[in-house]
């Protein structure tokens, strides 16, 4: 079995953009790797991607689509997929000492995490939330997350009582060679989301050799009832 793993709103305290260089998963650790480059106000042009396409959007569309008010910054609790039937807690997540975002255990698959010292879901700029396509017990929370569709729904349930409602602009095969940290981690300014998770070819001696990368943008808001913390949100 395959084993792997803007600017804030006036006010708003500043939070640690999520610049990196490469994002890979080790086959035993699951260690998310994030090697710091100079942070950037999004304005930057990406790299070139070298990126096997699994939907994208007609050129310009995102930048076309009118958006809602960007939301102040809240913890994020939840992340519900309706079309692969996820309905999910999200953890925080953080750096380690040597620029490793510290993934989800492995003995929890069905649970996500968000970069917390970055951008908040709903928040202007680029929010991220990662997760395991499968573990040593199996399948995980992120397994079918190749399979997801431009223009499919993503909910952010947040601690402040509101949900941020993100639409899937394109889903993405990034080699880790090869990785477009600036195309992944930059932003317009808008409220953006990513999804990542490992993916493309396995191998016992090198795991997986590429990421899935789901590209998001904020199209809605709604309350909520019962403003709630997960049990590892702080």
């Amino acid at each position: 079995m395959k084993n792997s793993s803007g600017p804030e709103p006036d006010g708003a305290p500043p939070r640690r953009a999520p610049s990196a260089r490469a994002l890979a998963c080790t086959t035993l650790l699951g260690i998310v790797l994030l090697a710091h480059v100079p942070d950037g106000d999004g304005s930057r042009p990406p790299t070139t991607a070298q990126a096997s396409p699994l939907t994208r959007p007609p050129a310009g569309a995102e930048r076309d689509r009118p958006g809602p008010r960007p939301l102040p910054a809240s913890d994020a609790a939840r992340i519900r997929i309706p079309d692969l039937a996820i309905d999910v807690s999200l953890i925080p997540l953080e750096l380690d000492g040597r620029g490793a975002l510290r993934p989800p255990p492995a003995t929890a698959p069905t649970v996500a995490g968000w970069y917390a010292d970055g951008t908040a879901p709903g928040a202007p700029g680029t929010a991220v939330v990662a997760g395991h396509v499968d573990t040593p017990l199996g399948p995980a929370v992120f397994h079918r997350l190749d399979s997801l569709s431009r223009g499919a729904g993503i909910e952010i349930e947040r601690v402040d009582g509101r949900t941020a409602l993100f639409t899937v602009d394109a889903v993405e095969l990034h080699p880790k060679d090869r990785f477009p940290e600036e195309k992944v981690y930059g932003g317009s300014g808008r409220p953006e989301l990513r999804l990542i998770t490992c993916g493309g070819d396995w191998s016992s001696d090198t795991g997986y050799r590429a990421n899935t990368v789901v590209y998001a943008t904020l199209t809605g808001t709604r309350e909520h009832r019962g403003a709630r913390r997960t049990p590892w949100a702080q």
